[in-house]
């Protein structure tokens, strides 16, 4: 897929940072924490080099964005972020595509991602984009 005129995916880089955590800030369904701080996001992709993913806008600014990483054996996608003002354009799904090439070229055979429960136009996304809800899991986390 190719993105539209004036568009520009490109790998997400630390300098990013201020102008994705901006769009991500203005995203609703977003959950942000202590693990998006400028350190913790410096070593996930350091972590996951070329991995995650921007797009600039016609302007040169970043409209969209999406962290991409792996364990060795599964992928993960998280903050999928696209500018209210740059929606329904495919942008989103450009970058959630290059993002799982990658991982498939790595040789990671499958990816999964976080969702707020309460997050239904972010579910209604992923359910069109062909991922499948997996109601037999839970997520246990323990703050460390």
């Amino acid at each position: 897929m190719n993105p539209p005129t004036g568009y520009t995916p490109r790998a997400l880089i630390l300098k990013d940072y201020d102008a994705v955590m901006a769009l991500w800030h203005a995203t609703e369904g977003m959950g942000l924490g202590d693990s998006d701080s400028r350190s913790s996001i410096a070593v996930f992709l350091e972590r996951n080099p070329g991995l995650s993913r921007v797009i600039e806008g016609p302007d040169g600014g970043v409209v969209g964005a999406l962290l991409c990483g792996h364990d060795g054996r599964r992928g993960y996608l998280h903050h999928l972020a696209v500018a209210r003002s740059h929606r329904r354009q495919g942008l989103g799904a450009l970058l959630v595509d290059a993002c799982l090439a990658d991982l498939k070229a790595l040789g990671i055979p499958k990816c999964n991602l976080f969702l707020f429960a309460y997050n239904l136009p972010g579910r209604d996304f992923w359910i069109s984009e062909g991922w499948k809800a997996r109601d037999d899991l839970v997520v246990i986390q323990k703050t460390l």
